[in-house]
């Protein structure tokens, strides 16, 4: 795995990191629908103009259209909007536990797609980095009185859901589609199915009562997560393999709780550290398949 590609990827999950505090921060003053609207309609003016200044194509035939209708339904709206209903019912430190179940989705779906076996070093890594955050999850040192089972099962089927647009976009880059189109475009898409439901969504809701923190979440969630994490992440899956690549997200969970410390003041126990290393080793052994 070339350097470039390895960064690039470690980028995008340091961003991803900070997405469940973002979320958790915006969804306690906007319901999760319109919050995910919004964060959408943000996000798609810059998506739409950048596009435009680099000059990024629409996608080329009726095959690539339909794995951006896909790709744009998966990480633009459903995960979002079922993400943001899960948080609003469980704790961020949960939610951002549970997203360490991506890379095991998104390998399983591009190995059930291609017909593929994983090799035995990916899943004695998954397997090791599962256990890491089993024990981050339910060691006493994660804060989880906010978190119900009904928010960690919802949670749980937003990953999956996300792995599944992970697959389909990257099945786009490697076809030779840009990377930033399945981004640009694709969130535009998602603005447009919104649309018609706009009235409905932000209605009843008092704009002005909305704190500087909620919107500095919604922003950070539509340029930072579903902008620049987006194109990063598409173009390293597509270079380096969505089974090798995929498993990195393992480190978004460790790289949460970083964020959680700094911007939040949470606690980084010995217990948290013990579980995170178990995590980077699960994951250095992965990325050798």
């Amino acid at each position: 795995m070339r350097p470039i590609v390895l960064a690039a990827a470690l980028f995008a999950v340091l961003f991803w990191g900070g997405s469940p505090v973002g979320t958790k921060v915006a969804v306690t003053e906007l319901p999760p629908l319109p919050m995910s609207a919004l964060r959408a309609a943000i996000a798609a003016p810059v998506g739409v103009l950048l596009a435009l200044l680099f000059r990024v194509p629409l996608p080329r035939n009726a095959r690539e259209m339909g794995l951006m209708a896909l790709c744009a339904f998966c990480g633009f709206i459903g995960f979002p909007v079922i993400f943001s209903y899960g948080v609003s019912r469980t704790s961020a430190i949960h939610a951002g536990m549970i997203l360490a179940m991506l890379p095991v989705f998104t390998g399983a779906i591009a190995n059930l797609t291609d017909r593929r076996w994983p090799g035995r070093m990916w899943w004695i890594g998954c397997t090791i980095a599962i256990a890491g955050e089993a024990l981050l999850i339910f060691s006493r040192a994660a804060p989880g009185g906010e978190a119900s089972l009904l928010g960690d099962a919802i949670c749980v089927a937003s990953a999956a859901i996300a792995s599944t647009g992970y697959v389909t976009g990257a099945r786009l880059s490697q076809a030779g589609y840009p990377s930033q189109g399945t981004t640009y475009w694709g969130i535009a898409l998602a603005t447009l199915i919104f649309l018609p439901f706009t009235p409905w969504m932000f209605d009843g809701i008092a704009w002005g009562t909305i704190s500087t923190a909620a919107w500095a979440g919604v922003t950070y969630l539509a340029l930072g997560v579903s902008m620049l994490g987006y194109v990063i992440w598409y173009w390293a899956l597509g270079q380096g393999g969505i089974a090798r690549i995929g498993v990195l997200q393992f480190l978004q969970p460790v790289s949460g709780l970083l964020l959680a410390r700094l911007l939040l003041g949470e606690p980084i126990t010995t217990t948290v550290i013990a579980a995170s290393l178990i995590v980077l080793a699960g994951v250095g052994i992965a990325t050798r398949n």
